[in-house]
């Protein structure tokens, strides 16, 4: 009975490593060629990895959490059938994996790093799979590891019995104990709910115990830097510290992009799509930067000394929080859509990102950033410039104020629009007409119309 090793692969981002999520299978499982063997995390997405055998499921070769190298053998699958496919570069006709001859495309089940060391559990630490067969997207997935819920406990109410956020936090609050879990979306730490011990009931005055101070690992929490986060402080890391950041912003009197926004809202031709002031926003930063090319550029370091590269399109980025991290997805060729189609773009981007299923496609090639930072009640900020951009800009939230208007104070939907640039590229005068030019349009949205 032959035995194939299953090589951690290079899934096309140009990565190294990935983060093991979670183990769909468990020892002993049959499987067949293109079953899911495992979830795993790369800085850029969440990746499910088909069996390229069938047999049955040895040994897992990693542990849930594990960062391992791509490369790495990280499950065993014995008594493959003539299903299987042949061993090729990656592995032996046994199984065994061993260094590729040369350079080739790296395909599935092995890849161009060598073999790492990896930490084989004993069957006895080996948790019980209980959760196999659960249907849930990975960020539901994440977020119950997080809040230390198996999933096989949770009761589904989703569609076609697949588990919702709701479910995982319905069930976890149900728990008789929490301990500083910090949960993706808010950020909050959790309070920890202690069982009162029962007292005797002829007592007339119940004992009051002692306070003690809490343990030391409940009052701090280490958490490993890698997947999204590692990747997003090296770019941040490597963008502060490359280019001169300066930054700019000024107060617009929003009222009639809000009056715009309502317009659409009840408008037929956009009923089956979302409006809101980010899609005025996302058409305010593409006229400008028809006016102001510069700050769509990028700034190229090469053999022969500097150039900047103008970009006469429009990748226009949006920053997401998502249940993974910070994410930066584009709209391509963004010029070339009309509103409805923006929107429409906007809202496909975002319920893509909350889901965790941006593509790295998705995150590469943009040429200019907006970060929503009103969403969160954020008046102004100064962000950091996304590599290889030149400049990205921040909507505030929009609040009514009292603002001058022909000399009386009256209520009026007020923001902040701010930006940082790459200061070799753009100079003060064109980073200040591009962020005046996008205040213009959010006070008087029919500039769009010229």
């Amino acid at each position: 009975m032959s035995t194939q090793t299953f090589l951690l692969p290079d899934v096309g981002e140009g990565l190294t490593e990935a983060e093991i999520v979670s183990w769909r299978v468990a020892p002993g499982d049959t499987v067949a060629v293109n079953d899911v063997l495992v979830e795993i995390e790369t800085a850029k997405s969440l990746v499910e990895l088909p069996s390229p055998f069938a047999g049955v499921v040895g040994d897992l070769l990693a542990d849930e959490g594990a960062t391992v190298n791509v490369g790495a053998a990280i499950i065993t699958i014995a008594g493959a059938d003539a299903a299987a496919p042949p061993a090729t570069a990656g592995q032996s006709e046994h199984g065994e994996p061993h260094e590729p001859d040369g350079g080739g495309s790296v395909l599935v089940g092995y890849g161009s790093a060598g073999h790492v060391q990896s930490r084989r559990r004993k069957p006895a630490e080996r948790p019980v799979r209980a959760s196999v067969g659960v249907v849930a997207k990975p960020p539901i997935r994440k977020l119950a590891r997080d809040l230390g819920v198996d999933l096989a406990d949770v009761t589904p109410s989703g569609a076609a019995g697949e588990v919702t956020r709701d479910d995982v936090m319905k069930h976890a609050s149900q728990a008789s104990v929490f301990r500083n879990i910090q949960t993706p979306e808010w950020g909050a730490v959790r309070e920890e709910t202690i069982p009162v011990p029962a007292t005797d009931a002829a007592a007339s005055v119940p004992a009051t115990p002692e306070p003690q101070a809490p343990a030391a690992d409940d009052r701090e929490e280490s958490i490993p830097v890698r997947g999204v986060r590692k990747a997003t402080a090296s770019a941040m890391t490597s963008s502060a510290y490359s280019a001169p950041h300066v930054s700019v912003w000024v107060d617009v009197d929003a009222s009639r992009t809000m009056e715009l926004v309502k317009r659409l809202k009840t408008s037929p031709d956009f009923a089956d799509v979302k409006v809101s002031p980010l899609l005025i926003m996302a058409r305010a930063v593409i006229w400008a930067v028809r006016r102001t090319p510069m700050v769509n550029a990028a700034w190229v370091d090469g053999e022969d000394g500097a150039s900047i590269r103008v970009r006469h399109y429009v990748n226009l980025g949006i920053a997401a929080a998502t249940p993974r991290g910070l994410l930066v997805p584009n709209i391509k060729d963004a010029q070339d859509l009309n509103t409805r189609e923006l929107a429409r773009a906007l809202e496909k981007l975002t319920l893509t990102a909350r889901d965790g299923k941006t593509s790295p496609a998705d995150q590469q090639g943009g040429t200019i950033t907006i970060t929503n930072i009103g969403v969160f009640g954020v008046d102004a900020g100064t962000p950091i410039i996304n590599p290889g951009e030149v400049g990205i800009i921040a909507l505030g939230a929009i609040r009514q104020k009292p603002w001058v208007v022909d000399g009386e104070i009256r209520p009026r939907w007020v923001t902040t629009v701010s930006g940082s640039f790459d200061h070799r590229v753009v100079d003060g005068d064109g980073i200040s007409r591009f962020v005046a030019d996008v205040a213009s349009v959010l006070e008087e949205p029919a500039l769009l119309l010229d």
